[in-house]
């Protein structure tokens, strides 16, 4: 969430940062600064009665010591009191009002972020490799995979229903060797722990990422009949499946405070993501880029706030790496204000080449936070020497998304028989195959 405190203090700045968003800042915030004045004024009068009562309090007993009549002083604090409590109930509203509208606000892209309303606005900043030339048609990954019997999206469709694969033979190799590298690469190289979270989180962690209250539908919610999900109700005893490790990674620390000392902290971690793909009906029906569930590695760091850029810069260029060394071409994009995620003050996203369909997909996404996360989840840090903590800064990108990691494979190392060539920094992993042919008993 953003710091109510900033708000307060930055009101003009918050609105013109929500219009770079596209949204209307009278309706997103509604009547803020009234609401929140009045939550002020009531605290502020509530105090005034309590010194009010307190000497009222001293004088009866006085006048009791003397003998004298406190009648008039009694019926004096009982008036008081009952005006502090009505106040009380006053402020508890404007204060449930604010936490309301604060959840449903998204994070404030930095300055540097450009301004821009859709996917056609984001800034080119760099492209990588050459785009393969082939002396013959180029065919999309899901040709290729059911051609060679890798890929099987009708049986999956029958035991699953849509947007779901079944992969056989050296595809299914592929897919576990793309992992193994990935997860190789990052833990010996780029200085990642390995995490194996649970694939399932509670409504609690989902808020502290930002995926609820507003994204419920997005997700997979294992209904409990005794504990059905109530939007603003966060349990930690309900389950949704994850949508990706990012929320069961960044909430590891949720409601703790670390020490100063063990900033930065690097997780990447290998999980199946959970998707509903709510809203996307027709898109990318065919193959495997809109999937319900997929496979990937995430990476995720916890750093202190004047370092969280470097991180960011730093953890985009780990992404980057898998693509080089695998030899895929791509292009770091930097999204505009309107094509942000909710909970991102900063993203870039990483397209990767498919010959096949002749564009660039968003192969990864890594996005600076900043303190929105924290702030939800309660994550902080203790700066050396302080006796209070304070907010740190949460990032995460995929590192890479393993199933388009996939088929940007079998689309950039096709073959004109049909087969694929294997990358060379895969073939340690797929048992020493160079090429993925026909599987041997499929049909």
């Amino acid at each position: 969430m953003i710091d109510l405190g900033f708000m307060r203090a930055n009101l003009p700045l918050v609105e013109e940062k929500l219009r770079a968003r596209g949204m209307d800042p009278a309706v997103a915030l509604g009547n803020f600064a009234e609401t929140d004045q009045q939550r002020r004024d009531a605290i502020t009068r509530v105090e005034t009665l309590k010194a009010q009562r307190n000497k009222l309090t001293e004088e009866i007993a006085a006048l009791r010591r003397a003998g004298s009549d406190a009648t008039a002083q009694t019926e004096q604090t009982r008036t008081l009191k009952a005006e502090a409590e009505s106040l009380e109930a006053t402020a508890t509203a404007a204060d449930e009002r604010l936490r309301e509208m604060m959840q449903t606000l998204p994070n404030l892209p930095q300055d540097d972020v450009p301004l821009g309303k859709s996917e056609h606005d984001n800034r080119i900043e760099k492209t990588w490799g050459e785009q393969p030339a082939f002396d013959f048609p180029a065919k999309p990954h899901w040709e290729l995979g059911e051609a060679l019997g890798i890929l099987d999206f009708n049986r999956a469709a029958k035991i699953s229903g849509s947007r779901f694969v079944v992969h056989f033979g050296q595809g299914a190799r592929l897919e576990r060797a793309l992992a193994n590298f990935m997860l190789d690469l990052h833990t010996r190289e780029h200085g990642y722990t390995e995490v194996l979270p649970p694939y399932m989180v509670n409504s609690k962690s989902l808020f502290g990422t930002g995926q609820l209250p507003k994204f419920a539908e997005d997700l997979f919610h294992c209904e409990d009949k005794d504990r059905p999900y109530e939007p603003g109700q966060y349990q930690d005893s309900d389950h949704w499946l994850i949508p990706t490790a990012e929320v069961p990674v960044t909430n590891l620390f949720r409601d703790e405070t670390l020490d100063e000392a063990q900033l930065p902290i690097s997780f990447c971690a290998y999980t199946p993501c959970f998707r509903s793909e709510a809203g996307s009906y027709g898109k990318d029906v065919r193959g495997m880029i809109r999937q319900h569930q997929f496979q990937k590695v995430e990476l995720v760091k916890f750093a202190k706030p004047e370092n969280s850029n470097a991180e960011h810069e730093r953890l985009t260029r780990h992404a980057e790496t898998v693509l080089e060394r695998l030899g895929l071409p791509y292009r770091r994009m930097l999204l505009c204000t309107g094509d942000m995620g909710f909970s991102s003050a900063k993203t870039y996203d990483l397209e990767v080449w498919l010959p096949g369909q002749n564009l660039y997909r968003e192969i990864s996404s890594c996005s600076n936070f900043e303190a929105f996360q924290a702030r939800r989840a309660n994550i902080k840090y203790r700066p050396t020497g302080a006796k209070k903590g304070e907010f740190l800064h949460t990032l995460n990108g995929s590192g890479l998304a393993v199933g388009r990691t996939y088929l940007a494979i079998l689309e950039n190392y096709q073959q004109a028989d049909g087969t694929i060539r294997v990358p060379e920094a895969l073939v340690p992993y797929m048992n020493g195959d160079t090429v993925i042919g026909k599987q041997q008993g499929r049909s």
